[in-house]
């Protein structure tokens, strides 16, 4: 009894310590806004961080004496799409998807066997004493009982064996999904490749109140894919990660608590 309960508040204690090192930050940030991320890194964090591409070596600024234009300068005549490491490129993000998928599987399956040993040499005579053991002794004379006072079943040799089966399975499944996003972030060109594609990454902050919308984007786009006003369709970037999330109080009460998910996971029914 003992050993039970102490087991007991040891597991407690356990999942009490869980539930509080998880919610110490939640419980400090009560009654506050969510923060914002400082701009001091123009990176994704790093669970969105999955493209590694190598960085082509920089080209030196070349200073041509007697010159009124400096090598790379932006000028007038001059195409203002974004080409380098830190320009910045508008991406317009419009992402309506929408399945259904639908599954219906139906299974049905008998199976009969039968098996007899109708003749064999004259032993088939036997298979009621083999099959059921022999009759029993009368105390009195001594000597099998035979006839009506034999209470064994009767064995038929033709009709030995039978076995028979029934299965049956339905199975239905159907999948109904509609995504709908239309947004626009400005990302900033991170890496030039070799073959002259840029890898773009991104990211907006928005507090409204109590809440925090928060966009996130990265991929790799083509130069020739860029408009002349410098943007370019979410459709066009290749290797895309588009995350949009948001943190606050209506995010928190959409969530099941840490007991309700624990359970989910560790219940195996």
């Amino acid at each position: 009894m003992f050993s039970t309960l102490t087991k007991n508040l040891v597991t407690a204690t356990a999942l009490f310590s869980l539930a509080a090192c998880g919610s110490a930050g939640r419980i400090a940030d009560i009654g506050k806004e969510p923060n914002l991320t400082p701009i001091k890194d123009i990176k994704a964090p790093l669970a969105q961080r999955s493209i590694s591409l190598p960085m082509p070596t920089n080209e030196p600024t070349r200073h041509q004496a007697n010159s009124l234009w400096r090598t790379g300068a932006r000028a007038f005549f001059k195409d203002q799409r974004a080409a380098r490491v830190g320009d910045i490129l508008t991406v317009n993000i419009a992402i309506s998807d929408n399945a259904q998928i639908g599954n219906t599987t139906t299974r049905a399956r008998t199976t009969a066997e039968n098996a007899g040993l109708t003749n064999f040499l004259g032993f088939e005579q036997r298979l009621r004493n083999f099959l059921h053991g022999s009759a029993a002794i009368d105390p009195t004379t001594g000597l099998p009982v035979t006839g009506a006072n034999d209470t064994r079943p009767d064995v038929t040799p033709g009709s030995l064996i039978g076995a028979d089966s029934t299965t049956s399975y339905n199975g239905t499944g159907s999948v109904n999904r509609s995504e709908a996003i239309n947004m626009t972030v400005a990302a900033i060109v991170s890496e030039v490749l070799p073959n002259g594609n840029m890898v773009i990454q991104g990211r907006q902050e928005v507090r409204v109140n109590f809440e925090k919308r928060e966009l996130l984007l990265a991929g790799i786009v083509r130069p020739e894919d860029i408009s002349s006003n410098n943007t370019i369709s979410h459709t066009q970037v290749a290797e895309a990660r588009i995350s949009y999330g948001g943190k606050g109080q209506i995010t928190d009460v959409q969530q099941p608590r840490y007991g309700t998910q624990l359970y989910d996971i560790v219940f195996p029914f």
